[in-house]
């Protein structure tokens, strides 16, 4: 082998190890955000709507809200959660996965296969333990509530109204299921419809983008 052709390999050799790796696109995902807005406004506002008796007899029943519960409210919300952490949204992720799993968790409540209710209904169980038990089922998610508040500070105004009428509709139900009262679930029902218009607003703000609409909806960014 001539040295023209050593040197030759030589250069081919040097090149390759400096070739970079082909780039790889990072994958784009949408803002999953609206979504998981959108199907935590929907379910609160049919049951909110219930619990205050909107055009219904006190004492009706509402389980029509557990299809919505498990699917919209539940499935959606929490499939939300899971794409806000692709997006490194750590707060989004957390609050989203964290009402999916309530919805899903209080549908279950209306399920007979799961003896949740029966259980409550046995022989030897007083009438007031399902309340108290709801009572406890209630304040928990209140407070769970009550730290995405604080976690909302530097958000927007709207995240964080969103997150202060939620608290104040867990508290109100979890004080009427205590006190067995009509007239604070209804109240408790009000706030929610106050609430689920909060979250519908919010949603629509982030699907109004500079790109797909001709107007904006301003939320309050915080600094």
């Amino acid at each position: 082998m001539s040295s023209s052709e050593q040197q030759d390999i030589e250069k081919t050799q040097v090149v390759q190890q400096h070739v970079l790796p082909p780039v790889v696109p990072r994958m784009v995902i949408a803002n999953p955000g609206p979504l998981g807005l959108s199907s935590f406004a929907l379910t609160t506002f049919v049951l909110s709507l219930h619990n205050a008796y909107a055009g219904l007899p006190a004492g009706s029943p509402s389980n029509v809200v557990v299809g919505l519960a498990f699917f919209y409210g539940g499935l959606v919300q929490l499939l939300a959660g899971m794409w806000e952490f692709a997006t490194g949204n750590t707060f989004g992720a957390t609050a989203f996965s964290s009402y999916g799993g309530f919805w899903l968790s209080y549908a279950l409540i209306f399920v007979p296969g799961a003896g949740i209710e029966s259980a409550y209904a046995a022989d030897g169980v007083e009438p007031f333990v399902l309340k108290r038990s709801l009572c406890i089922y209630l304040i928990s998610w209140a407070i769970m509530t009550g730290l995405l508040l604080i976690a909302s500070h530097r958000s927007s105004v709207g995240m964080v109204l969103l997150f202060f009428f939620l608290f104040i509709t867990f508290v109100l139900l979890a004080a009427a299921e205590y006190n067995n009262s009509t007239t604070t679930q209804i109240a408790g029902g009000a706030f929610g419809v106050i609430t689920s218009l909060i979250a519908w607003y919010n949603a629509l703000s982030g699907l109004l983008t500079k790109e797909s609409s001709y107007f904006r909806l301003p939320v309050g960014n915080l600094p």
